[in-house]
This record gives C-alpha cells, structure tokens and sequence, in this order.
C-alpha cells in the first residue's frame, strides 16, 4: 500500500513513444526472470498486468508454437497476479440502484393508461403538469421506430411518466430507440424497461435524450438489455443540459453483440448533468474494438457530475475478451460534428467524479480524456486497472481516493495528486494487492472495514465531498475512499 504525495503536482512525457518495445521487453524479461530489469520495464510501459496480458496474447498469436505458447502463458499469469473473483459474488442489499419502495405520488394532473396504445396517446397528447401513470402490467411496442416524448413540460409543471409502484409496470422494446426525448422537462420514473429485440445490436437505446430536451430525470428506473440504456446528444444546434439520472439499475444479461458503443450512461455535449446513486453492471461488447464504459460524459459538455454510484464492469458476465471501463470523463473522443462548440479542444470541463465505488473492470477504472479542471474524489476502486488521465488538456485533482491500481497521468496531463491510496505497478506485477485488505471481503464487495477505518488526517474543504456512497455525511476526518460506513449502505 502506498499513498501518494500530499498535494504533489506530476506531468506526464509529453512524447507518445509506442510501447511495443517496452512490451516486448518485458515479455521477454518476465518470461527470463530478471526482475530487477522487468521491474523497470513495468514502470517504463505504465500498464497494469491486466492490461498487458490480453495485448502479449494478441501479438504473439499466428507466429510459431513457441512464441504463441509464452504469449498465452505469460498472459495466464498475469491474469492470475492481478485479477479479481473467479465467479459473481453476490451482491449487498444497496440502497444503490431502483429501491422498491414506492415514491409519494406526484402532484400533477392525473393520466391513467393501462396499454400500449394508451399510453402512445397519452404521449402524444401530453401537456404540462401531467402525470401518466401505467397500471400494474405489461406495454410491449415493435413495429416504429421509436416513441415519441416531444411536448414541452416546464420546471415547475413537468410531464411526468411513472408506475405507482416499482417495477409493476414493464415495458419492452422491440424497438431501436425506445423513447425518443426531444421536449424539455419530462420525468421518468419506477418502471422496468426491458430491451426485446430479436437481435441485440437493434436495441440500441431505452432512452434517447436529445436536443431541446433540457430538464430531463430518469430516476428508480430498472432497465436492462440496450447498448446504451441512456444516449444523450446535441441535435439541431441545442444541448439537452440540467438533467438527472438518479437510483436507476442498469444492465444486460448477455455480452452485447455489436459493433455500436455499449456504454449504459452515454452523454455527449450535455452539461450539468448529475448522475447519482445508480446501480450499473455487465456492459461487455463483443463487436468493434471490443472497449465499452459504464458511463461517460463528452463531447465538449461542461460541470457534469458521477457520484454516489455502484459500477461493476463484470458481475454475471466474466471473463470475455474487450475491455472494460467504469467512469470516464472524456470517453473514447468525440467526432467533432458532434461537439457542443465543433470543436471539441476539450471533451469536458469542471467534471467531477466522486463517492463511486468502481469494481470487477478489465481496464481502468476511472479514465479522463482531455478533461480539464476535473476532480476525482474519495473513490473506491476494487480489481481495475486504477486511475489513467491522458492528454495535455486533461489537469485533474485526484484526492482521497482508494485505488487498488495504480495512478497515472500520460501523453502531457497534469495531475495534482492529493492523499490517497495506491498501489504501485511493481506491486501489482508481483500479485500485491494491500487495498482489498482494507475490507472483509473486497472481491465479495463486502467493504465493511476489516480493521480500523482507513482515516485520512484531514482534507481541504475543495476535496472532502459532503456525502459518501451511502449518503452519510463525512466528518472533519475522512476515511479514505467511497464508503465511510458500509452497514448505511444497506436496505433495512
């Protein structure tokens, strides 16, 4: 276990130097024993060991027996240091992610629709202050294109479509986009949304944000089986801004077979949108380049915020080829078309990432790509690769974080590393991992304390957030990472 340095300022080599030579040599220094000479190699390449293994595995495949071997090999091993559970734990009762308490009703001009059809002309017709409800049941639609919510609510009177009770009415979408949010203010909420299309890269979106559609909230909602659950996106030259996404359950029961990008949460050029106290899980892509994000907001957007969520990369889907990761500002980049400014000099500015717990991801665990003035804070990371920030416009404020992985800034970025726990590569190449001995059962994602509170001795009001995971209130002397108290996490 290591921390970094108290409010220590690194940049990173501004040089994009390939790292096939240092990978080589390592390959070749591991398979060797020389691990003084590895070691170095390790700290020169500034991947984690479950990132090097699948890239040693790919390029020694199709040569001689040999080489192929040691490349599976030295794959296997790596795998073996720095991976996780070898089978899904079963997870807490969170208070993270739709609850199945039922919400007090919403004042409003009352909607009942008990059908497909129903509520088609309930949508259609929509003005503001209504409340459609849906009664106890199931709303199937194939055959359209997607179903159209384009009427204008307003801040104080917004369109609000709910079922009394969570998860008592389900819908399915047969659909590429399930509903198409074009109107500002409309709320979401209680329902279970089910992706139903024969092939899975069809079921694109659940929902699909965009435009004039500012004032958006989705909020104990339990949706399943999209590529994206929620896609977010300029269109016509306005942003959909001020949004929330709160207490949602997100996931998939299969490896998406898809080319499209598989990321639940898929925000690009919104700002201000507040992402908070989701549940999100197994978004594996197949197809493609194999990479997909829990969530991510880009495109030039502005002042968004992740916190108080539960990203699992893998928990009922493991071990498939691709890789995985949790949070992201910045993404993969966005085509600048699709850039709030056309420009896109950064993907996001004044993004904050805090009191996440991140597990169980093949690849980083938190990424920021040309993200400027970013603040990562008191989160827990468990089996990722840790915390990467790329690129000279990326500058981020990384304190208080429990990192179990490493922390590391490359290709120009600046990085003003506060107080947290990391681990260093070397270790992590010799299957240290004193972070997970923090809790009882980290890879059983019990994070009950196995001993005394990991405290910090003190933190600056710009870097404590107010809450943590479970929404208890953080002392003058924080514990480091996400969770001050695990038992507050739980349903009672």
């Amino acid at each position: 276990m290591r921390r970094s340095p108290s409010i220590a300022h690194f940049r990173a080599p501004r040089t994009c130097s390939g790292k096939l030579l240092p990978l080589a040599l390592l390959a070749l220094l591991l398979l060797g024993g020389g691990v003084a000479a590895a070691l170095y190699a390790v700290a020169h390449v500034g991947m984690a060991p479950r990132q090097v293994g699948p890239y040693l595995a790919q390029r020694s495949a199709g040569h001689n027996g040999m080489i192929e071997g040691a490349g599976r090999k030295l794959a296997t091993t790596l795998a073996a240091l720095d991976g996780g559970a070898a089978a899904a734990p079963t997870l807490p009762a969170w208070n993270v992610g739709a609850q199945d308490s039922a919400r007090p009703m919403v004042a409003g001009h009352p909607v009942s629709v008990a059908s497909a059809g129903g509520l088609m002309q309930a949508l259609a017709g929509a003005r503001p202050g209504d409340v459609i409800t849906l009664q106890p049941g199931n709303y199937r639609f194939s055959g359209l294109p997607f179903i159209a919510a384009s009427a204008a609510g307003s801040k104080e009177r917004p369109i609000t479509v709910r079922a009394e009770r969570p998860g008592t009415a389900t819908i399915e979408f047969n659909l590429s986009e399930g509903f198409l949010v074009t109107g500002p203010y409309w709320t979401f909420e209680n329902l279970a949304i089910r992706g139903a299309c024969a092939e899975q890269a069809a079921c694109e979106h659940a929902f699909h944000v965009a435009g004039r559609a500012s004032g958006f909230v989705a909020r104990n909602n339990t949706i399943t089986d999209f590529n994206a659950h929620f896609k977010i996106n300029a269109q016509a030259g306005s942003a959909p801004d001020d949004g929330l996404i709160e207490g949602n359950t997100l996931s998939n029961g299969a490896v998406r077979q898809t080319s499209q990008p598989v990321t639940p949460i898929d925000l690009v050029a919104g700002s201000r949108w507040t992402i908070r106290g989701n549940l999100i899980s197994d978004f594996i892509k197949a197809g493609g380049d194999g990479v997909s994000y829990g969530a991510y907001a880009k495109g030039a957007g502005s002042a968004n915020l992740f916190e108080r969520n539960v990203v699992l990369c893998e928990h009922k889907l493991r071990g498939h080829a691709g890789q995985r990761v949790g949070l992201s500002l910045g993404g993969g980049g966005t085509g600048v078309a699709y850039c709030r400014d056309q420009r896109c000099i950064t993907e996001q500015d004044g993004g904050t990432i805090q009191s996440n717990l991140i597990a169980s991801c093949s690849d980083e665990g938190i990424y920021l790509n040309r993200a400027a003035t970013s603040k990562v804070l008191h989160n827990t990371l468990i089996d990722t690769a840790g915390i990467m920030v790329r690129y000279p416009e990326s500058g981020a404020l990384v304190d208080g974080n429990i990192v179990d992985g490493r922390l590391r800034a490359e290709h120009g970025a600046t990085v003003q590393a506060g107080d947290n726990l990391d681990t260093s590569l070397g270790r992590l190449f010799m299957g240290s991992h004193p972070q997970r001995a923090l809790f009882r059962d980290a890879l059983g994602l019990d994070l009950a304390w196995a001993g005394a509170v990991a405290r910090r001795s003190g933190s600056s009001s710009a870097a404590a957030p107010g809450t943590d995971l479970c929404g208890a209130s953080r002392p003058a002397q924080p514990a480091y990472g996400a969770v001050e108290d695990f038992a507050a996490c739980l349903r009672r």
